[in-house]
């Protein structure tokens, strides 16, 4: 017996036909849209972002663009506008929760993207949020083009140099160091401890702020009664440079180093009671405000001579000092930046790198800070 084929009727062909065809676009749209994500990704985009360039259907211009991180943050942000697009692109990436909601509200404003770049890079999601606020400030990379300017200073930047004419790189930098403030006023409190924290009469160290790894010279360099602390890298450093000075005949020797909030204050109060307030103020730092609380700093002395600038050892460490990682704390020509008399005997250390540069451009720990290290 022979079977029959059976045959689908035209009409019936054809809806199958249909399906198979939209499958196969399925197929295709979905592994084109795969493979784009893909490429996107492999640009440094995020699959959030990736998905969002796609269906705003901007992946042809993020290829031609590359790799950006402000487009990045752009494409998965709420505050996207299409028409801010190329000027997203130009605008230098910083991350911040409100980047492009306060990108956005700096662009109506009237800032330029190189403006814009510099607001963002000179501040920090909230400063720039509040600068976004406010109306349109003109010159404002009168400032913000030196390099160590911070954002939340703009207005104290402006009030300093009205007040006192200077160009805009001294005013920043006596700003940051809160020349426009008065000393002990609204100082800040540091808690932690920190191999590089600077102190002064603007910057106090809490009483709860105690180095983390305290040892005790040696008897042997020691010019005090009874034993003195420092913190173990600086006591290396100093051992290292009293070797190579004795190689010379010279010998030096320490008669401070760590002295807690506690024992500054009887300080404080003992010379206050001997010499006066005016006395203090130009030579002994308050409770909080000695570098000594931070154990990286010496007072170093001859073994010899009783006044150490009078010293052949004094003559010595001005020229060799910073190769062992020290520098001259107060020196006589920066008293008005210091805020302190000089101190030919106090000895701060910060490392050979930061020493060197410090004595190659005469400036001081203070000066270096807010320039390299102030965040």
């Amino acid at each position: 017996m022979t079977r029959k084929k059976l045959k689908l009727k035209s009409s019936a062909k054809k809806p199958l036909v249909i399906v198979s065809a939209i499958i196969l676009i399925i197929v295709i749209v979905v592994f084109f849209y795969f493979n784009r994500v893909g490429e996107l990704k492999s640009l440094g985009y995020s699959e959030e972002a990736a998905k969002s360039i796609i269906f705003k259907f901007k992946y042809s211009y993020i290829m031609d663009i590359g790799e950006n991180e402000t487009l990045n943050a752009a494409f998965i942000s709420d505050d996207y506008i299409d028409d801010n697009l190329d000027k997203y692109a130009k605008i230098e990436y910083d991350n911040q929760e409100h980047l492009i909601s306060n990108i956005n509200k700096l662009l109506d404003k009237g800032y330029s993207v190189n403006e814009i770049s510099l607001i963002i890079d000179k501040g920090d999601d909230e400063s720039v949020t509040e600068f976004a606020k406010r109306d349109r400030v003109k010159n404002i990379d009168e400032f913000l083009s030196v390099d160590f300017a911070k954002l939340a200073n703009y207005d104290r930047y402006v009030a300093y140099q009205e007040l006192n004419n200077d160009d805009a790189e001294t005013t920043v930098l006596y700003v940051n160091m809160d020349f426009d403030k008065e000393d002990y006023v609204d100082p800040l409190v540091i808690d932690d401890f920190d191999d590089y924290v600077l102190v002064n009469k603007h910057r106090q160290l809490s009483g709860k702020y105690v180095p983390d790894d305290l040892v005790t010279i040696d008897e042997e360099y020691v010019k005090a009664d009874g034993e003195i602390e420092i913190e173990r890298n600086v006591a290396k450093a100093f051992y290292d440079m009293a070797d190579a000075a004795s190689k010379e005949g010279l010998e030096l020797m320490v008669s401070s180093g760590y002295r807690s909030y506690e024992d500054q204050e009887e300080i404080t109060n003992t010379y206050l009671e001997l010499y006066g307030q005016n006395y203090v103020d130009n030579y002994v730092a308050k409770p909080g405000f000695s570098e000594h609380q931070t154990a990286m700093s010496l007072d170093i002395a001859s073994k010899s001579v009783n006044t150490f600038l009078e010293s052949n050892e004094y003559v010595w460490m001005m020229d060799n000092a910073y190769k062992y990682g020290f520098i001259l704390r107060y020196p006589k020509s920066k008293e008005d930046i210091t805020g302190y008399k000089c101190e030919a005997w106090h000895y701060r250390y910060v490392g050979k790198k930061i020493a060197k540069y410090i004595k190659e451009n005469n400036i001081t720990y203070d000066e270096y800070y807010v320039m390299f290290l102030d965040d």
